[in-house]
C-alpha cells in the first residue's frame, strides 16, 4: 500500500513540539510519511522523533510574515503532500500549504483562517491540554491518553556528552532558564545551593544547560557553586542539549521546554513551578516530580501567568527550598514510587506558555 504524504507546520516553543509527538506517532501509525517544516530553533526536537521521515528548517524571522520566502518555500513544496496539518493557530502559519496548493489542509480556525484551512476544527476555549489539542487534529483515531516520547541512539547520546566533557549517567542536568519570564524561574543562589550540596555527596557534576539568552544566569549560579557546575548554556546545539538531558542522571528545572524534553525520554527529574500551574503544564512522566506550593503558601495570586511577578516577592518560587528539591530529585532517580497523577495530568499536557 502507498503510503500518504503529509506535511506538519510545527509549533515555535519547544515544549509545544514535544506536546505534538502524540499526533505524529499516530499519523505514522495510520500509514503517512511525515515532514515537518519547523524553524530552526524548534527542529532538532523532531530529529529525535523516530516516526519522523523528514524534517525542513523555514528561513522566516520570528514574528514577521516574510512573504517573499514563503512563496519560495511553498515553491518547493507543491505537488509532493496529499494533506498539510497546520499546528500553531497564526494566519502566517497556515500560509505555505496553501501557496503549496496541497488537497486537504487541517487545522483549527484560528485566526480566521476560512480560506488558508480547508478541514477546520472550532478553536477550544480556556487552556487546553496540549496533547489533545493537537491530537484532535487527526480525528476520532487519536488516543488522548498517549504521552510523548523521544528516542536518540545510544552512540549519540554517549559522543555527546563526552564531546562536553562528561559521562553518561554521570552528571546532574539543570535548565535554570525559561523563555517566558521571570515569574517561572526558581531563583539562581537556589539552583547553586543544589548544585553544591549533589557534588559534596558524592562528587558529581551538573550540567547547566540553555539557550544562549540564558549564559549569564547560568555564569551566575555557577560563580556561586564552583567546580560544582559546568556553564554549557550557549555552547550546545539544541539536539546537543537535548541529548546532553536524555544522557543524564536526572534534570532539575523550571515549568520549560527542556522540562518537556526529559518528560518525553523518562528520565528522572523535579520541576519547580510557581506562576504556572502543573495543572495545565505537568512533565508527563511516572519519573517526575513537581514542587508546587499553592496549598502551602496560600497564595491567591497562584498561579497568575504572569511574566514578572506583579508584587516584586516571588514567593511562590523562592520558598521552594533546595534541599526539598535535592530530596525529590533524588528519591525519582532512584525509582521510588510516586504519587498517582492527578486527572489533568493523564488527560493531556504540558504547555510552555508563550
Amino acid at each position: 500500500m502507498t503510503k500518504s504524504s503529509s506535511l506538519l507546520v510545527a509549533p515555535q516553543w519547544i515544549g509545544d513540539a514535544v506536546m505534538a509527538e502524540p499526533l505524529l506517532a499516530t499519523l505514522a501509525e495510520r500509514g503517512e510519511r511525515l515532514t515537518v517544516a519547523a524553524l530552526p530553533w524548534v527542529a532538532p526536537v523532531f530529529r529525535a522523533m523516530a516516526e519522523v521521515a523528514e524534517t525542513i528548517e523555514l528561513p522566516f524571522a520570528h514574528g514577521r510574515l516574510d512573504w517573499a520566502a514563503r512563496r519560495r518555500v511553498a515553491a518547493t513544496l507543491r505537488g509532493r503532500f496529499d494533506v498539510a496539518y497546520v499546528l500553531p493557530n497564526s494566519i502566517k502559519s497556515a500560509l505555505v500549504p496553501w501557496l503549496a496548493r496541497v488537497p486537504r489542509r487541517v487545522g483549527y480556525s484560528g485566526e480566521g483562517r476560512v480560506v488558508l484551512v480547508n478541514e477546520r476544527l472550532a478553536n477550544p476555549g480556556g487552556r487546553p491540554p496540549m496533547v489533545a489539542f493537537y491530537g484532535a487534529l487527526a480525528g476520532a483515531s487519536f488516543d488522548p491518553r498517549r504521552r510523548p516520547r523521544l528516542d536518540l541512539e545510544p552512540r549519540l547520546l554517549d559522543e555527546t556528552a563526552a564531546r562536553h566533557g562528561v559521562q553518561r549517567g554521570r552528571y546532574w542536568a539543570f535548565a535554570p532558564g525559561a523563555e517566558y519570564g521571570p515569574a517561572k524561574r526558581w531563583p539562581a543562589a537556589h539552583y547553586a545551593a543544589l548544585a553544591l550540596s549533589l557534588h559534596d555527596a558524592d562528587g558529581t557534576p551538573t550540567a547547566l544547560l540553555g539557550s544562549p539568552g540564558e549564559a549569564e544566569l547560568c555564569a551566575e549560579i555557577a560563580a556561586q557553586a564552583g567546580a560544582a557546575c559546568r556553564v554549557l548554556a550557549g555552547r550546545t546545539s539544541l539536539l546537543d542539549a537535548i541529548a546532553l538531558i536524555a544522557a543524564s542522571r536526572g534534570l532539575a528545572s523550571n515549568d520549560s521546554g527542556l522540562m518537556h524534553v526529559a518528560a518525553a525520554f523518562g528520565v528522572p527529574q523535579v520541576a519547580v513551578f510557581g506562576s504556572t500551574s502543573p495543572l495545565h503544564t505537568p512533565p508527563l512522566n511516572d519519573r517526575a516530580r513537581v514542587l508546587w506550593l499553592k496549598d502551602e503558601l496560600q497564595l491567591d495570586c497562584m498561579p497568575c501567568f504572569d511574566r514578572t511577578c506583579r508584587f516584586g516577592h516571588y514567593r511562590c518560587l523562592a520558598s521552594v527550598a533546595p534541599d526539598r528539591v535535592e530530596q525529590a530529585l533524588l528519591q525519582a532517580a532512584s525509582g521510588a514510587p510516586t504519587a498517582p497523577a492527578p486527572p489533568s495530568r493523564r488527560e493531556g499536557l504540558g504547555r510552555e506558555q508563550p
